[in-house]
This record gives structure tokens, sequence and C-alpha cells, in this order.
């Protein structure tokens, strides 16, 4: 037989898995209707609050990314037209990520409903209880 250890962690994770699923799942319909996956949003997000420019290992490490994610994420994005890729000169090995017009057009047009989104799905929280999740979460990702 199986010895399950700490129990109470055991369902602390069920927990959270299904609460991620649930809440990934909320947020990313409609970008998903749009052709737009949630990762890519999240990069086009952090691109547009760091002023439209960053380099790609910049993103990655703002968003807990590994390379490869971050690779396809932006290799999509560019695909789209949303963002513009190109190397440093100083550095060929550093390669700086520029949203386009068209990636701010698509930001400042789902990001109202995304935020009124998000305010929806932690509406059953209060304050104090969003805090201690993300304090929570926090302490489990570093």
């Amino acid at each position: 037989m199986l010895s399950v250890g700490d129990a109470l962690a055991h369902r602390a994770l069920e927990a959270l898995v299904r609460a991620e699923s649930s809440v990934r799942r909320l947020l990313a319909a409609d970008l998903e209707r749009r052709g737009l996956s949630a990762a890519g949003f999240s990069a086009l997000v952090v691109l547009t609050t760091a002023g439209g420019e960053l380099e790609m290992r910049t993103l990655r490490r703002r968003l807990g990314w590994t390379k490869a994610s971050t690779s396809e994420v932006c290799s999509t994005l560019q695909a789209h037209g949303l963002i513009a890729r190109r190397r440093l000169p100083g550095d060929r090995r550093a390669v700086l990520l520029r949203i386009t017009g068209e990636g701010v057009e698509l930001v400042e047009e789902l990001f109202p409903d995304h935020t009124a989104r998000v305010a929806s799905t932690f509406a059953a929280l209060d304050d104090a209880e969003k805090r201690s999740l993300a304090e929570i979460c926090r302490k489990l990702a570093a």
C-alpha cells in the first residue's frame, strides 16, 4: 500500500490544481476565441506595461517561463504580427522584443474585459483572502 505522507498537503495540492484549471479556463476562453493564448496575452501585457520593449530573457523572468516556452509564445506572437524581434547589436545572443501597433491595439481592446473577468472570477474572495492567496502562491513559487 502507498503511504500518502502529508495527507493535508495532498488535499491542498488537489484543490490548488482544480482551482488553477478552473480559473485558467474562465480567463482564457475569450482570448482563445480571438486566436490568442493566455500566455500570449500575458506577454503582450508585460510588454505594454514595460513601455513596449523588453529583452526576451527579462520577459521570461517576469513571467516565470522556460526558454523554450518563451520562444514558442514569442514565435506565435511574431507570426501574428503582434510583436517584432531583433538581435541586439552589442550582444548577438540577446533578443529585443517590441510590441507592434497591432499588438497594442489588441491589448487595449481586450484588457478591459479581461480585467472584468478577473474581478468576477475572484469576487468570491474578500480582500483579505485575495491577499492571503497571493502570499501563499508566492511562497509556493519561491
